[in-house]
């Protein structure tokens, strides 16, 4: 198939090339930055310079590209600039989906995230509801809304990404809060995924049915069960305790729909893959400054428009 990769320089973007290019796929991949091309024909992409957010250069990338399927990773979260990233769900979905319907595209998989169920004891299921109080609502209900007027929109609600080129990296942004002893033990709930996973699940759902599937770990947990150890796998002194009686956040969520569609995380638990992406990413040509070998940020999620 032809894929056209939005966000193809993010982090998961970058991953997910070599398997379309490895699964058969010839992939075109975006990025706003001209300076990213090059990266991007390394992987095996052919580079694709556009801006979501402009409508109509989307329709004649879209119409000159003639995609069979568009996958949608887009961020904006280099600056953790999260009304940035909520624009660029809002108005870059939008114009990727009016621009594939206008060229007869029949399959979208998207990016989405897992932490907006209701809170609640039981794992979050894809068919629960989400809390629109939480701040990311307005985009993530956008977003999913506008994939779903795809004849066939996959949504791949992401659980937390951790690994190398992630916020979770030993040289990013939650590395550097613990360090700094800003984040203590909570009893909220968080469900990983490490960024392979979520790239392989990307490339699996090019076969999966029309809804939102939880791409998550197997094992949820409150953060005052997952900081110790990712304190101990970046080499950051212990954070303590949270207290007996603090309440507990959030919700867990389930992974059971991807497992039943054949997906399965590669790395099953966020115990193993803390310390699996710290050794990692002590030989992953990290600079000093915190950008990678192509000039982008490894010490967050990458702006990916």
């Amino acid at each position: 198939m032809k894929i056209l990769l939005a966000g193809a320089t993010g982090v998961v973007g970058r991953r997910l090339i070599p398997l379309l290019v490895q699964a058969g796929h010839e992939v075109a991949g975006t990025t706003r930055r001209s300076e990213r091309a090059g990266p991007l024909r390394d992987l095996g992409a052919a580079p694709v310079v556009v801006d979501v957010l402009d409508a109509a250069a989307v329709r004649e990338v879209v119409a000159a590209e003639r995609p069979d399927a568009v996958i949608h990773q887009l961020t904006d979260l280099s600056d953790e600039d999260f009304e940035a990233n909520s624009q660029l769900r809002i108005e870059g979905t939008r114009n990727l989906v009016d621009a594939a319907r206008a060229e007869g595209v029949e399959t979208m998989i998207a990016q989405s995230i897992a932490w907006l169920y209701v809170a609640g004891d039981a794992p979050a299921v894809e068919t629960d509801p989400l809390d629109a109080a939480l701040p990311p609502y307005a985009g993530v209900a956008a977003l999913e809304a506008a994939v779903g007027e795809m004849p066939r929109g996959v949504v791949l609600r992401y659980g937390a990404l951790y690994g190398p080129g992630t916020w979770y990296a030993p040289d990013g942004a939650i590395a550097e809060r613990v360090r700094a002893g800003t984040m203590r033990p909570a009893p909220s709930w968080t469900s990983f995924v490490h960024a392979d996973d979520a790239a392989s699940a990307a490339l699996a759902a090019l076969d999966w049915p029309a809804g939102a599937v939880n791409v998550v770990d197997d094992e949820p947990a409150t953060t005052a069960d997952w900081l110790p150890v990712y304190s101990a796998a970046i080499g950051a002194p212990d954070p303590g305790n949270a207290g007996k009686h603090a309440a507990t956040m959030g919700r867990p969520v389930s992974n059971a729909k991807a497992l039943d569609l054949g997906w399965k995380p590669q790395v099953a638990s966020w115990r193993t893959g803390f310390s699996q992406s710290s050794a990692a990413a002590n030989g992953s040509g990290a600079k000093a400054d915190g950008t990678g070998s192509d000039g982008s940020r490894v010490n967050g999620a990458a702006r990916t428009r």
